[in-house]
């Protein structure tokens, strides 16, 4: 038979609806991932926030870095007469908490409307290239529910020689109450559940990971 039957078809909608219970529960922890490799770079998407990159600079203080890598895209430009880039406005937050200029490198991608998170760990592999450091390991710093993403396009672009760990930054009190009765982490649930199965199954629409392909 091409159609299920009853039975079957009672079990496809079973399977399905304990799938969607259990990513409702435990999505976020799970998108949330931090593991710390034996890295010399830290490298911090600029787009979190000041509180963010606050974070960042503690980690790289403590860590025994070498660098961190300030990265990011452009802003929108719907508010800035022209688009800023978030590597270097993280840059310049580094600075202002202490960060020595010598041990800062700074990774723009100019891409702004599709694939920035693989645009960003590109422009970062080239910053190292161009500035002949090879990285012994590479920690990236990210809010929450994108570092499992951000861990798994940076993975991508740096297979298999650069060993890569990431840190999902939680902000200070977002975990006192369910992400459904937030409406800021529910909007980024949605999206960081869609763009992780999307890299996952598709590469995010991508024909390499390759970034000499850039």
């Amino acid at each position: 038979m091409r159609c299920p039957t009853w039975t079957g078809l009672l079990c496809i909608l079973a399977t399905f609806a304990v799938l969607g219970a259990t990513w409702f529960n435990y999505a976020e922890s799970y998108l949330t991932l931090t593991y710390r490799s034996q890295a010399d770079i830290l490298v911090v998407e600029g787009w979190i926030g000041r509180q963010g990159v606050s974070a960042a600079a503690a980690e790289f203080s403590r860590g025994g870095y070498r660098y961190i890598v300030c990265t990011g895209s452009l802003t929108s430009g719907r508010w800035e007469d022209k688009p800023t880039s978030y590597a270097e406005m993280a840059a310049r937050e580094m600075i202002r908490l202490g960060v020595p200029k010598a041990n800062i490198l700074v990774a723009g991608a100019e891409t702004t409307e599709r694939q920035r998170t693989f645009e960003c760990a590109v422009a970062v592999w080239r910053t190292l290239q161009n500035a002949g450091i090879k990285p012994e390991g590479m920690n990236v710093f990210t809010l929450g529910p994108h570092a499992r993403r951000s861990a798994l396009v940076f993975t991508k672009v740096n297979w298999p020689f650069t060993k890569i760990g990431v840190i999902g930054w939680v902000p200070p009190g977002a975990g006192r109450e369910a992400w459904w009765q937030s409406s800021d982490r529910s909007r980024e649930l949605l999206e960081e559940t869609v763009g992780y199965w999307y890299e996952v199954l598709l590469n995010s629409g991508r024909n390499s990971n390759s970034p000499t392909c850039r």
